[in-house]
């Protein structure tokens, strides 16, 4: 695997500089009676080889191992771009941030970050029983971060967006009118009152069904979570000891995770096991279905990986992860899931968010949000907020948005930790009697 990546920011005015790393190495993987691992960032075959030696003798320790490889796979692909990282200049991607910071500055922020960078993952993968698999992956993403301070208040935005793609996907975000729009957000939300406490309708909009799939239904499935291997590095999970399937909610909830959703910033068509890439239901109609696996976590449930294997970096075990996770889409527009609200809350995107270490217990708190009045919008309201439980929330859930988006994100996992691309979304959705304070 070769890693090459850029970054940049900007901050208050200041050009900050510009970040280059390269990185390559190579990840032996043995199994016999356990699984080792040989990292070699040399071409000195003789340090290749006492590496590999040592993971040999490491994998016929005490122990059965069964872990299968599946079928042979011959295949290279990559990744797409019409507007290729490797033509787009230093000097094209300043400007953009000098723009949107001068954009961020018209509105009067106290406080003004935004960064850009791009990536490119070449990797090839061969085993033992014959696959050969290369891929190219591009990515790209923009990050912006602005506070206002109004009469001994202060409110932020903190949004962060990504694809695997050329610098095109940057282009069709038209960040200008989005830094605009959030920071008229803001300065409202300052201005406004915070709910009275009490149960309420609500309907929350897809950076927080996105967060939510990812927080309470991505990290609980992955299986390494669940048997306890993760537990002393990442957390573990409420699924833990429950009989399968276990109901999460109601009917109207389903939640996917797929590598294969184009564009997404954690896209790939091979895991980095050489298992191919598919789209996972991890929760079905209120039911969990099916948990994320690599080949290690795949062989404690006597089944094969799903392609869930993930390493961010050349140096790295991979791990069971997600990639984009989701909210199916149901059949209501955003005006049929209003219309059945008397009195009750719109929570559009959040300002802060948090879960426990098992991923039950959760926390959101609402950044955009406004009162809906006899199925109408009417006045903001200020941080409403969520406490409440993975089962209580989904249980909540009677209707579904057909509307999806996206918000990117890196996710942390392991020891030493890795942080991998993902995308989190769904659609707007509605609750019933859910506890705002």
């Amino acid at each position: 695997m070769k890693i090459t990546s850029n970054s940049l920011s900007y901050r208050n005015g200041s050009f900050e500089g510009i970040d280059f790393t390269s990185e390559k190495g190579y990840a032996v993987r043995v199994l016999n009676n356990s699984i080792a691992i040989a990292y070699i960032d040399s071409e000195d075959w003789d340090k290749a080889k006492e590496s590999i030696d040592l993971a040999l003798k490491k994998s016929e320790s005490n122990g059965k191992n069964n872990i299968s490889l599946g079928n042979a796979i011959k295949d290279n692909w990559i990744v797409q771009q019409k507007k290729k990282i490797e033509d787009f200049s230093l000097e094209d991607k300043i400007s953009i941030l000098k723009d949107n910071d001068k954009e961020m500055e018209s509105h009067g922020t106290a406080v003004r970050i935004n960064g850009m960078a791009d990536k490119l993952i070449e990797q090839r993968y061969r085993n033992s029983i014959g696959s050969d698999i290369s891929g190219n992956i591009y990515r790209v993403s923009y990050i912006y971060v602005m506070g206002f301070v109004n009469g001994g208040n202060f409110e932020q935005s903190i949004q962060q967006f990504g694809a695997s793609s050329g610098f095109e996907y940057i282009d069709s975000l038209n960040l200008a009118k989005r830094i605009e729009e959030d920071a008229k957000g803001l300065k409202e939300s300052a201005d406004s009152r915070q709910p009275k406490e009490g149960d309420y309708d609500i309907i929350v909009g897809p950076e927080i069904s996105g967060i939510t799939a990812h927080e309470s239904c991505g990290h609980p499935t992955e299986y390494d979570r669940i048997i306890g291997r993760e537990g002393a590095q990442a957390g573990e999970s409420f699924l833990t000891g429950k009989k399968f399937p276990y109901r999460v909610g109601s009917d109207e909830v389903s939640i996917i995770d797929d590598p294969t959703y184009p564009l997404s910033y954690g896209y790939y068509r091979y895991d980095d096991e050489g298992t191919p890439a598919r789209k996972r239901y991890l929760y079905k109609n209120g039911m969990t279905n099916e948990f994320i696996l690599n080949r290690e976590s795949a062989y404690f449930l006597n089944t094969d990986s799903n392609g869930g294997g993930r390493s961010s970096s050349w140096d790295m075990e991979p791990l069971a992860r997600m990639s984009t996770t989701y909210i199916e889409p149901g059949d209501y527009s955003f005006e049929e899931l209003i219309e059945g609200i008397k009195h009750g809350i719109y929570i559009k995107s959040f300002t802060e968010w948090n879960i426990d270490d098992i991923r039950f217990n959760e926390k959101y708190v609402g950044k955009d949000a406004f009162y809906i009045e006899n199925g109408k919008i009417t006045s903001r309201v200020k941080r409403p907020t969520i406490e409440t439980n993975t089962i209580k929330f989904y249980s909540s859930v009677d209707a579904v948005g057909k509307d999806l988006e996206f918000t990117a994100g890196t996710c942390g996992k392991g020891d030493p930790e890795q942080g991998v691309e993902v995308w989190m979304g769904g659609p707007h959705i509605r609750l019933r009697k859910v506890h705002i304070k």
